[in-house]
């Protein structure tokens, strides 16, 4: 079995080097460029392709493969947006994923966003670090007592319910399939409500839902209208959740009093890159411009263990194909 590991960082390359030692039949070779159309070509020769969640993995990246006799595309991410899947069935190529490979990492980096945002403490240790001590502008609000809106109590949603419950809040789920034990049995989840109820109800909001097309953009204007106002709003989910331009009309209203985001909807061309250099103008340097906002680039999985689970399950699924024997659980999306 021979991949070919697209987008590699340093971390990726350490991580996977590692596991590697338990799978002697696979071989791995690492380059820096990611996975484009442009790039595709280069997996002549491979069985399989790792990519992550800035790949093109769209239909013209998947028939250059399918030319080369690429049979197994192997994302390292849960998320597989970035995949046509319909066309990669067609072309009889196998995708997998890795579903669970950090939720109490990302849950505990969501709960960092909203401490730090609604603390304001990013500008507070900017303001020690210049020997200024005041500290006007930097109020936030006390979360005990306080009600926390959980949407998509999946494993990170549920991981982010046991934080809020452990800071003495009252939690609230909303999810298309609620997950009950999480209230009869865990008793994590006060109930389940509807969205329109959670948005309004909710002084903190956390955002843990699948992309799709209907939930592309369900924080809009119109579900910001129905907010506290000064909520304390987070994702860490997917960018495509949230209508960034409504987000920005949000916090300059003062309905979101504090904003932690991991991922916002026009990130791709900054996802992992160094663009120090550069003179951008986007959404980015808007966001970043606000006090009560803190930005993070898809850092939320972003652990020692998260790693290694990553590079385990992908090779579990790398080494499933050459055996002919069944991928990881739940791992496959077509």
């Amino acid at each position: 079995m021979k991949i070919l590991f697209y987008g590699t960082a340093s971390y990726d390359k350490d991580s996977f080097t590692r596991e590697l030692a338990d799978y002697p039949t696979i071989q791995i070779d690492f380059i820096e460029s990611n996975l484009t159309p442009m790039t595709a070509a280069l997996a002549r020769g491979y069985d399989s392709v790792c990519a992550f969640v800035n790949a093109d993995v769209g239909a013209m990246t998947l028939e250059i493969l399918a030319g080369f006799g690429v049979k197994l595309i192997l994302m390292r991410c849960a998320g597989y947006d970035v995949v046509n899947v319909p066309v990669a069935t067609d072309l009889g190529i196998h995708v997998t994923r890795v579903p669970a490979y950090s939720p109490e990492a990302i849950a505990e980096h969501a709960m960092g966003l909203a401490l730090c945002a609604n603390r304001r403490i990013h500008k507070g240790y900017l303001r020690v670090r210049e020997n200024d001590f005041s500290l006007s502008g930097l109020v936030g609000e006390t979360l005990f007592g306080k009600t926390a809106g959980i949407v998509g109590t999946g494993r990170i949603g549920a991981a982010l319910c046991r934080i809020c419950k452990g800071f003495g809040m009252t939690v609230l789920g909303a999810d298309l399939y609620p997950n009950q034990r999480l209230v009869d049995e865990e008793h994590v989840v006060d109930e389940y409500v509807k969205y329109d109820e959670l948005y309004r109800r909710s002084d903190l909001i956390s955002l843990h839902a699948f992309l799709n097309d209907e939930s592309r953009h369900m924080i809009n204007d119109e579900s910001i209208a129905q907010m506290k106002d000064g909520v304390i709003f987070v994702n860490t989910g997917r960018g495509g959740l949230v209508d960034t331009q409504a987000l920005i009309r949000g916090i300059l209203s003062g309905k979101i009093g504090a904003a932690g985001l991991d991922v916002y909807d026009e990130e791709s061309p900054n996802v992992y890159q160094n663009r120090a250099g550069e003179v951008i103008d986007s959404v980015t340097a808007r966001l970043c411009s606000f006090p009560n906002v803190v930005m993070t680039s898809h850092q939320a999985f972003f652990t020692h263990e998260a790693l290694a689970q990553i590079a385990r399950v992908t090779l579990d699924n790398a080494q499933a194909l050459a055996n002919g024997t069944d991928f990881v659980e739940r791992s496959v999306v077509c």
